[in-house]
């Protein structure tokens, strides 16, 4: 049985549907995704071709480093998701998990940049964790200088 999830921006301008999830969370904590999105970015990896997007018209792109795309609302500003751009990179969606309507089911799995997580943050639970360079190792594409 094939399950779905969907979910929008804050305006609803933006709609999606994702087939068949995993049900593994991603946290970045990295100075960006901070930034982007208010503090830890919690996300969900979605294959290009398990996700279906209604309202493209309305999404707007920045390319954020010269490896990753950060994607929001146009019209209300919500952050939809990152992709890698790259040009190995996996055709994925880490899609902000605040966009689902239900996140039942759902753990966290693993953390990125945990050595720029500020301390004030902690989840429970243990999760595979990898610092910056760890990282940027995994991606093949060299450490940043610092922010």
């Amino acid at each position: 049985m094939t399950e779905t999830r969907t979910g929008h921006c804050l305006c609803g301008a933006v709609r999606l549907t994702v087939t068949d999830p995993a049900h593994k969370l991603g946290a970045c904590h990295c100075g960006m995704c901070r930034r982007w999105s208010g503090g830890a970015l919690l996300t969900l990896a979605v294959p290009q071709d398990a996700m279906t997007i209604e309202g493209s018209e309305h999404i707007r792109a920045f390319q954020s480093s010269d490896w990753a795309a950060r994607h929001f609302c146009g019209t209300c500003g919500s952050s939809l998701w990152y992709r890698l751009t790259t040009p190995d990179a996996p055709q994925t969606y880490y899609i902000a998990a605040g966009l689902l309507d239900d996140l039942s089911g759902m753990r966290l799995e693993h953390e990125i940049y945990i050595d720029r997580k500020p301390e004030a943050f902690a989840f429970a639970g243990p999760t595979h964790q990898m610092t910056e360079a760890q990282f940027l190792a995994s991606l093949n594409i060299p450490a940043s200088p610092e922010e």
